[in-house]
């Protein structure tokens, strides 16, 4: 049977942890065969929230196999960048030993770092969460550090972008492992129901264009994301916000940077590209949810986009 192993360090980030486990457990509830193990290499062990865990076998006692996965999720910063974590050679020797004989070595946020000192990086296109990028580079100036994306496979080596990066991580695996119709299934159970890809970046259209504090405009963006299937007209949109068309048109731009109409179709867009994770949905389907009048047109825009 197939091991997947989480390493639990001190100073834990517990969604880092959380979410991948999470992502797998829920995998074994649809009956996905697989061991799920933990191991520290810290008697004591307390998060960055302040939630102490029991005993956890040291990592030697773990038996890891080519095709296995260890995860190795993110810490408190000020500890990553302490001389007590950079003494742990005897821990990222084992990590790389692990990478040697075909473990495949996973890390969500700042657990790149152990990778880093582990030689993983070496030439090898990795990430980390953007507060770190430009340390992560600095401390390893060999690895091709990736900015902006949420994670990248490079051989048998994966890495995250921080927090619930670590759970789209996850999934994209179990989908390398299982298909996309079973990891579809999973994601719905565990109500993720925004599947990002490597290819998403860190921002969010959902958070982009939310820097202004004008509730009106916040309102109605907040209907768009809610009713993108609709039409939308400004005439309906102002009447929702007790605006004239011409005004809500100048405020939106005024505060977002965009229009009302390619904010909409930015939104249209990055809600057709996650419903195309799904094998199920064909394309005219997605084009009628995301409010496009044809397929011919949601597949001009989707190409239009990838230039």
């Amino acid at each position: 049977m197939r091991k997947i192993a989480f390493i639990v360090p001190p100073s834990v980030e517990l969604l880092d942890l959380a979410g991948p486990a999470q992502v797998f457990t829920e995998a074994k509830f649809y009956g996905f065969e697989v061991d799920l193990q933990f191991y520290s290499y810290k008697e004591e062990i307390i998060s960055t929230s302040g939630i102490s865990f029991g005993n956890v076998k040291h990592y030697t006692e773990a038996d890891l196999k080519e095709g296995d996965y260890l995860f190795i999720p993110g810490m408190d910063f000020e500890y990553v960048n302490s001389i007590a974590f950079r003494a742990e050679h005897h821990f990222f020797n084992w990590i790389k030993s692990l990478s040697d004989k075909g473990v495949f070595i996973c890390s969500v946020c700042n657990g790149a770092f152990a990778l880093g000192h582990a030689g993983l990086l070496k030439d090898t296109e990795c990430t980390t969460h953007w507060r770190r990028v430009e340390e992560l580079q600095r401390q390893f100036p060999t690895a091709k550090v990736i900015t902006d994306i949420l994670f990248k496979k490079s051989n048998n080596v994966y890495t995250s972008a921080g927090i619930s990066a670590g759970i789209d991580l996850s999934l994209a695996i179990l989908e390398e492992l299982k298909g996309a119709l079973f990891t579809h299934k999973v994601a719905r159970g565990l109500v993720v129901y925004h599947r990002r890809s490597q290819s998403h970046t860190q921002q969010s259209i959902y958070l982009d264009y939310r820097n202004h504090i004008n509730p009106a405009i916040h309102i109605v963006q907040d209907h768009l994301i809610e009713h993108l299937s609709d039409e939308n007209t400004i005439e309906d949109l102002a009447s929702l916000v007790a605006m004239s068309p011409r005004n809500l048109s100048r405020v939106f731009k005024e505060k977002t940077g965009t229009t009302v109409l390619e904010y909409l179709t930015l939104l249209r867009l990055e809600f057709a590209k996650t419903m195309l994770n799904n094998p199920e949905f064909t394309i005219e389907y997605i084009a009628t949810k995301c409010g496009f009048k044809t397929a011919r047109q949601l597949q001009r825009i989707l190409k239009a986009n990838k230039r």
